[in-house]
């Protein structure tokens, strides 16, 4: 819909609701095409209202779309393996699977044993972790190259609350091992279907990095006790770790510490090696198979007394049990809402990176309910929670797996190690196993984070320094929930606090922007242009507020044109950067629209979104403020408002050309087109208007937001 308006003068366009102008006036006509906005009448208010209400949260919207899908997209649903299985190209893909699955498989088996004494259990119950799960996370997981299993910070929460419950020696430390899979499990197929997955975007990158590295060091002096050859107390807090490492020295063995050392060198050489030489990726995943080979070996020609070896393995298959001690689970409920958080940071955003690299969609949602299932389906084999992990998924893609039968090859090998290895696996040395842990938990260390977040950002710099230091001296849960509240602090105390900015015109332009960025930009006098950075709703309103008021008394006069007033006038909010507006902010500005009316101001609201439009319609403010007062663009706002306090000079200054339609100094446009030979007006150029002017001293277009109703 386009419709004319007729204006009386060139210089001074009528607009309804500008003051008259001196009939002494010459007055010439010409035509200004306006693109109104259609104002939100009962009929879409209600319409839009009932469209909103009928699926006001995304899981309505995800009911919605399920009742739409056919029946191959529900299997899909339910067994995200059928979309890489269809399409799926066996000669292209199935060899590097193959080797995928091979060399994630062989770093598996010993790393599992390790993570399993990490945990405080039997090294059988790694292997048994690293078995079911991973068959049962190729039908469910939706990730194409992500290694499930165990890790090493699960290990570590496993065995910090485990061990004050019950003693690692006893069968009901390896139930509660086992049920706390099945909670995590059903958990996350909670978190899953009621689609959950959205709560990891409030927890920030900097917390998430602070307390992997703290649970690092943390897991790196548990394991010292391999090397030293006595034991240490256990915990998660660092003070606890280091003063029982000092209190036992007189015990140190050499022995142990010597080939723990040898093994520890090995590994990070071979890891460094797989990283920054291509033909030698292979070394990276041979690193912990070389290790403990090596340690087999030597244990089996010395005969070492000083070096404790793993011990009897069962040998065979897990066999199916349902877990039992449930009269714990309640106490447990707690451990397993932090692993599953865990789980959600480690493995959905790992998921998300490597379907991002090799180009598929991912759902983090489905994600957490494969990881889910693959949890409760593995503690009916006697595994304790898994989740994926860093090492090994980089490894798989790196080896170039494309598919789930990566998994599938590995979760094989595992099969073979459980059913003729096992009896091999009694005569691994202990300090093989934690050089093991160590070599894989020295890479979470990140160092190379915290430089980068005090070079960019201070406040998430404070925010990876809190996490890690209370993770590190109060503990894993306190750490991780320190944390997280001090990264939603900080997401409130945004949202509270939004970005306010003053606006300015660009010499030579009609284009509007922040003066503290661009300080040749310059306002107009009796007029201030404001620009919220945020949505408006209860918890800022009083902010934006007081920050108003504040710029209506100190206004900054040196870059400022127009005529010469003595004060505040005009508040034209730009509200482009304002996706949502709440009832508590609506009533806030009725509130500063009766305060400004007092004192003689006029709020002018500029280029609103159609969602906030409606919502200011509806609650009756657009009658209360004007629709004459919307406006499409900053500058159509402030050239009505200059009318307006040009007025106010009482015809002083009406004989005289505004500063608001030219520069006292030529743009650097107008210095061009005067070198290039143009006959254009500078006035023209700023209005945005190319063309060759019929009066060099035309208006820039006036383009109302609201038609005014007559």
């Amino acid at each position: 819909m386009r419709m004319e308006i007729t204006y009386a003068s060139q210089s001074y366009p009528k607009h309804s609701g500008a003051a008259a102008m001196p009939s002494s006036t010459t007055t010439t006509s010409r035509t200004v095409r306006i693109i109104p906005l259609q104002h939100p009448t009962a009929t879409t208010s209600s319409s839009s209202s009932s469209s909103s209400s009928s699926s006001p949260f995304p899981f309505s919207l995800w009911l919605l779309n399920l009742r739409r899908m056919t029946w191959l997209e529900w299997i899909e649903f339910f067994f995200p393996c059928c979309r890489w299985i269809r399409t799926y190209k066996w000669k292209e893909y199935f060899q590097v699977d193959l080797m995928a699955g091979i060399t994630v498989g062989v770093m598996l088996v010993p790393q599992s044993m390790s993570y399993a004494k990490l945990a405080g259990l039997q090294p059988i119950y790694g292997l048994y972790s690293g078995f079911v799960p991973i068959f049962v996370y190729a039908i469910f997981g939706s990730s194409r190259q992500l290694a499930v299993g165990p890790v090493a910070l699960v290990s570590l929460l496993v065995s910090n609350v485990l061990s004050g419950v019950a003693d690692p020696s006893t069968e009901l430390y390896t139930e509660l091992a086992v049920i706390l899979a099945l909670m995590v499990g059903i958990l996350e197929c909670i978190m899953g279907l009621l689609r959950l997955g959205w709560l990891i975007r409030f927890i920030s990158h900097s917390v998430i990095s602070g307390f992997t590295t703290a649970s690092a060091i943390v897991i790196g002096l548990s394991q010292v006790k391999y090397f030293l050859g006595y034991n240490i107390d256990k915990s998660s807090k660092i003070i606890p770790l280091i003063k029982s490492i000092i209190a036992g020295a007189d015990k140190f063995s050499w022995p142990p510490f010597v080939m723990g050392s040898v093994t520890l060198a090995i590994l990070l050489v071979m890891k460094h090696l797989g990283k920054s030489r291509k033909h030698l990726r292979f070394l990276r995943a041979a690193g912990p198979l070389t290790a403990v080979v090596l340690g087999t070996v030597f244990v089996n020609i010395f005969h070492p007394s000083s070096i404790s070896l793993v011990g009897d393995i069962p040998q065979g298959l897990p066999k199916f049990s349902i877990p039992r001690a449930f009269e714990y689970a309640e106490s447990l409920i707690p451990t397993a809402l932090l692993i599953t958080g865990v789980a959600m940071l480690e493995s959905v955003g790992i998921a998300k990176a490597l379907a991002a690299k090799n180009g598929y969609e991912l759902d983090s949602n489905q994600e957490l309910f494969g990881l889910g299932v693959s949890n409760v389906l593995g503690s009916f084999f006697s595994a304790y929670p898994t989740t994926g992990s860093f090492s090994r998924s980089a490894v798989n893609h790196e080896s170039g797996a494309r598919s789930g039968i990566s998994g599938i090859v590995s979760a094989i090998i595992m099969t073979c190690a459980l059913m003729f290895l096992t009896p091999l696996f009694e005569y691994i040395p202990q300090c093989t196993l934690a050089a093991i842990v160590i070599s894989a938990v020295i890479g979470l260390v990140d160092y190379d984070v915290a430089s980068f977040l005090w070079r960019v950002d201070k406040k998430d710099f404070l925010l990876w320094i809190i996490t890690s230091t209370t993770t590190l001296f109060l503990g894993i849960e306190i750490g991780v929930i320190v944390g997280v509240c001090a990264s939603l602090a900080f997401v409130i105390h945004e949202s509270a606090n939004p970005h306010i900015a003053i606006l300015g015109r660009l010499p030579g332009t009609t284009v509007y922007r922040n003066v503290k960025q661009y300080p040749e930009a310059y306002a107009y006098n009796g007029i201030v242009i404001v620009r919220v950075d945020a949505p408006i709703y209860f918890a800022n309103t009083s902010y934006i507020k007081d920050r108003l008021r504040e710029y209506e008394v100190t206004v900054d006069t040196s870059t400022r044109r127009g005529p010469e007033v003595e004060r505040i006038y005009f508040v034209i909010l730009e509200m482009a950067p304002v996706t949502y507006i709440d009832s508590s902010a609506v009533q806030a500005l009725k509130d500063l629209y009766q305060e400004y009316k007092l004192r003689d101001i006029q709020i002018a609201i500029s280029n609103p979104s159609p969602e906030v439009l409606l919502t200011l319609s509806k609650s009756g403010l657009v009658e209360l403020i004007g629709k004459e007062w919307y406006f499409v663009r900053v500058h159509d706002a402030v050239q009505v408002c200059l009318q307006h306090v040009q007025s106010l000079k009482g015809g002083s200054n009406i004989s005289q050309p505004s500063h608001a339609l030219s520069e006292d100094k030529p743009s650097v446009y107008g210095r061009l087109l005067k070198q290039t030979g143009e006959n254009l007006a500078i006035s023209d150029l700023e209005s945005g208007n190319g063309r060759p002017p019929l009066s060099m001293d035309k208006d820039p277009h006036l383009e109302p937001l609201l038609s005014k109703e007559h």
